[in-house]
């Protein structure tokens, strides 16, 4: 599922002084969302082992405070499964916010009730796609009760590519914003001791629009860059460790291998009396 597309670089003019007027966010419905994020949670719990947030540092903290204020989220792309764990931590941690995100406006055809829960087509490589992109940015920026989440990078892109390039969009939007909250988000599933893989997600350090009203749409790009690659950075070195005490457990997903792998130990732990754990790296060797 791509969430952002690649846009042609708007030009000075369109950012800077072409600035949409009277921007809005489609309507969205909750009855629909609800729906929804019922069924992507159980389709998480069967397909991972786990969601992670990783804890704080001392530069960046575990879950951003952003009441009252507008937040643009600027997030890696490295998989299919990106808006669906943006959905989740969403819903864990921000359970009063409207989520919205752009996504390809020929994949979004195919599944149009998305359009109703917070999924925005936008055309990819067009000036209309670009124009289109920015009114929804400057209207997320515009709203306190919005997380507009964009997929920074455009493309799939493993997550631990380096350096991290973003397309230009975001560095426009970011211009174009007067307040609120800019903060780099990093995700990726690393298989660690389980038959599923992990969703490891992690907080950057927020950026204060405010504070760099001086900076044009490319200088923003470069600085939004630096910013998410290192928050991919940061949550890189704590998925190698494979320690989950360096994360807090948002989720539980499917744990065991299943099978008659399991049916045995099962019967081998009620034989002994034990408590079974389907948990594989508890399993004595």
């Amino acid at each position: 599922m791509r969430r952002i597309v690649n846009t042609p670089e708007p030009s000075q003019s369109m950012s800077r002084t072409r600035k949409p007027s009277n921007a809005t966010l489609p309507p969205h419905s909750r009855l629909v969302y609800d729906w929804f994020m019922w069924y992507v949670r159980g389709y998480c719990r069967k397909h991972f082992h786990s969601i992670r947030l990783l804890k704080p540092s001392d530069n960046r903290p575990a879950v951003p405070l952003i009441e009252g204020e507008s937040v643009l989220l600027c997030t890696n792309h490295a998989s299919w499964w990106d808006p669906l764990i943006f959905f989740l931590v969403a819903q864990k941690l921000y359970p009063d916010r409207t989520n919205y995100g752009p996504m390809d406006a020929t994949a979004l055809g195919r599944y149009s009730f998305l359009k109703r829960i917070g999924f925005l087509g936008i055309e990819r490589d067009s000036w209309k796609g670009a124009a289109r992109f920015l009114r929804f940015a400057k209207a997320a920026m515009e709203r306190s009760d919005v997380l507009f989440w964009v997929t920074a990078q455009g493309d799939f892109v493993d997550p631990r590519q380096r350096p991290v390039d973003m397309k230009p969009g975001v560095g426009h939007a970011a211009a174009n914003a007067k307040h609120g909250w800019i903060i780099p988000f990093a995700v990726e599933y690393p298989f660690w001791n389980e038959r599923l893989p992990e969703a490891l997600v992690a907080f950057g350090t927020p950026q204060r629009v405010e504070l760099y009203q001086d900076l044009n749409a490319a200088q923003w790009n470069k600085h939004l860059a630096a910013a998410l690659e290192e928050t991919q950075n940061e949550l890189r070195t704590a998925a190698i460790s494979r320690d989950a005490n360096a994360f807090i457990e948002l989720a539980v997903g499917t744990v065991g291998i299943g099978g008659v792998y399991d049916i045995t130990r099962r019967i081998r732990s009620t034989l002994a009396g034990q408590r079974f754990n389907p948990a594989h790296e508890q399993d004595p060797s």
